[in-house]
């Protein structure tokens, strides 16, 4: 069986609050959070952080779709958003805000835990895309760092490319820092050189 899932819900009716609460603990999961509008919500998902978050749209004080919006941006999680409405204006609304599922009420229980599945896969695709987007930029950038440097080296030690790329991975082995870093160095001192000449 897979980890439960840390589950925060909001729903401004307390029989469906009830319902899903105990639908979640049926499931195996833990509800952290139980939440009578949006605004309780966002405050639950910044303290304590759940794997899931279960939201009403249509909630007084601060609606699920905003509420989606501030937990993705400051707390992220799978969101599923609920609504009794099917309403073209909320489904475009609840789109943009990065919602990774969206049910009409009534709710039955295989539903949600079909939701849920999709919900928490889906977000695992969006954390491995932005994580696999991040180690290429973090790379580009080492790259250039390193291009940049191999430059100052062919420039000051009269060295042909090639030399200085080994020069710099001979310093990368004998001080066991990483390339990047060691390029690091070479232009911060090229840095220091320029501001006192």
């Amino acid at each position: 069986m897979t980890e439960p899932l840390r589950v925060a819900l909001a729903d401004d009716e307390p029989l469906i609050r009830r319902w899903l609460e105990e639908t979640f603990r049926d499931m195996g999961h833990l509800v952290v959070a139980s939440a009578a509008n949006g605004r309780e919500l966002v405050e639950a998902c910044l303290t304590l952080r759940p794997t899931l978050v279960v939201s009403d749209i249509r909630m007084p004080v601060l609606d699920g779709i905003e509420a989606a919006l501030a937990i993705a941006r400051d707390a992220p999680a799978p969101i599923i958003l609920v609504s009794a409405y099917h309403d073209e204006d909320l489904i475009a609304r609840a789109t943009a805000s990065q919602v990774m599922g969206y049910l009409i009420k009534p709710i039955e229980r295989p539903d949600l835990e079909t939701a849920v599945a999709i919900a928490c896969r889906r977000f695992q695709q969006l954390c491995d895309a932005q994580r696999a987007a991040a180690d290429l930029a973090r790379t580009l950038e080492e790259r250039k760092l390193i291009e940049r440097a191999k430059g100052v080296l062919m420039k000051h030690a009269h060295l042909d490319e090639e030399q200085a790329h080994r020069r710099m991975q001979r310093m990368a082995s004998d001080t066991n820092r990483k390339l990047a870093d060691v390029a690091r160095l070479i232009l911060a001192a090229q840095e220091a050189r320029d501001l006192f000449s």
